[in-house]
């Protein structure tokens, strides 16, 4: 999916989003319970932010059945390259190493980044 088009999330938006994609499908009641214990919101908020998602074409709520429209893995990519362009210039080496600078990685962790980069080095920059 192009960043381009891939809506930008608030902190809270991104939580409430998260409940619907590690539990979608859902009925609109299950959002509401959730909603309730994760985030301490009330069935109105609940409502409210649902119906502003669905809005901007971020959930969608048919017949009280919540699911997404726009996945985890689109906002992700959208919400790093929004960080890495504006904390730092848009330099993904600057920015990794700000970041393990901060929290040395685990041999399993660089493993793993190693695996990334492998293989966008070997299809053109698609994850693996």
């Amino acid at each position: 999916m192009n960043t381009e088009k891939t809506p930008r999330l608030a902190e809270g938006e991104y939580r409430f989003a998260a409940l619907v994609w590690d539990n979608e499908p859902l009925s609109s009641g299950q959002l509401v319970r959730l909603a309730a214990d994760a985030l301490g919101w009330k069935k109105s908020t609940t409502y409210t932010v649902l119906k502003k998602l669905c809005e901007r074409g971020i959930l969608q709520n048919d017949g009280g059945r919540v699911t997404a429209i726009v996945k985890r893995d689109a906002v992700q990519r959208q919400e790093s390259t929004a960080v890495v362009d504006r904390a730092f210039g848009g330099s993904l080496p600057r920015f990794v190493a700000a970041f393990v600078n901060e929290k040395p990685l685990s041999a399993a962790e660089a493993a793993e980044i190693r695996a990334i980069l492998d293989a966008a080095n070997t299809n053109g920059g698609q994850e693996p």
